[in-house]
């Protein structure tokens, strides 16, 4: 799909309150795109729709659970009401989860499938049957993670939930392909928003200090998401299937795809170095 210009096109993007949603609804609407925005976010919601109108785009938004059903049946009710179809359908919306297996309970198992998992589902759901029935192509980005190609035990579930995105976006883009509507997984990396702040953390990641610590990382670090903005619309111009953004995701998906032995030793030294910044963390957190 060209995106060098989005005149005429409409662009959706779910988690469109903050971080690589807004960046990316921001993107899409300085090419020429209208867009539908939702977020549970009201406020970073509202937000950007006035940063989209104010680029003087036409634009749907309305605050959604991507992980209830309903919520986005509605969602797309309104869309459709002012357009017909989207063109490029952005997956956004998810959470972070930092636990072991052994403590995460049930309830956040299903809190975080909803979101990252079932979120995507839904949008699928909601939205491609339109784009497959006008026929006139598009595309479908569903934001995974590095995540998705080395998990660590202090991450089970949300890997889970990233690996899951990853086979979900490989099966319904052969499916799709037919109708001339590309799929991509974005795989960003290490990316400073506002999920290392909001994300629940259990065990040694809920111990005092443990989250200021990885904020901190992540701040000096300070990749920003609009990087993974314009990621996602060169990865859209040149139909890329799987698309990992900073360096490190990069390294995590070749070394996985030709190495996964030494793919498993890092994750596994990943997760060992993790912990133990976590536990300096701690401690100095106690003096």
């Amino acid at each position: 799909m060209d995106v060098r210009t989005l005149a005429g096109k409409v662009g959706l993007v779910t988690g469109a309150g903050g971080g690589i949603g807004r960046e990316t609804a921001l993107a899409l609407a300085r090419r020429g795109a209208d867009l539908a925005l939702c977020d549970v976010d009201a406020e970073g919601l509202a937000r950007t729709e006035a940063d989209v109108r104010a680029l003087g785009r036409d634009v749907v938004a309305r605050r959604t659970d991507v992980a209830r059903a309903d919520e986005m049946s509605a969602f797309a009710d309104a869309v459709h009401a002012r357009f017909p179809a989207v063109d490029v359908l952005v997956n956004n919306a998810g959470v972070g989860l930092g636990g072991t297996v052994a403590d995460t309970s049930l309830a956040d198992w299903e809190w975080v499938v909803g979101i990252n998992l079932f979120g995507v589902i839904h949008g699928c759901r909601a939205f491609v049957p339109r784009m497959v029935e006008r026929g006139r192509g598009g595309h479908v980005v569903n934001v995974a993670s590095a995540a998705a190609f080395l998990a660590t035990p202090l991450l089970a579930a949300y890997s889970t939930t990233k690996y899951a995105v990853f086979g979900f976006s490989e099966a319904l883009r052969e499916e799709l392909r037919p109708h001339g509507i590309g799929v991509t997984t974005v795989c960003p990396g290490i990316i400073n928003t506002a999920i290392t702040r909001t994300s629940r953390v259990r065990g040694l990641g809920a111990l005092p200090g443990a989250r200021e610590a990885l904020v901190a990382d992540y701040e000096r670090r300070n990749y920003g998401p609009e990087r993974v903005a314009a990621a996602i619309l060169w990865g859209i111009q040149r139909n890329r299937a799987v698309l990992p953004v900073a360096p490190e995701a990069w390294f995590m998906y070749w070394t996985k795809r030709f190495a996964p032995n030494v793919a498993a030793w890092i994750g596994r030294s990943l997760g060992a170095r993790t912990e133990r910044r976590l536990r300096e963390a701690t401690a100095a957190g106690r003096r």
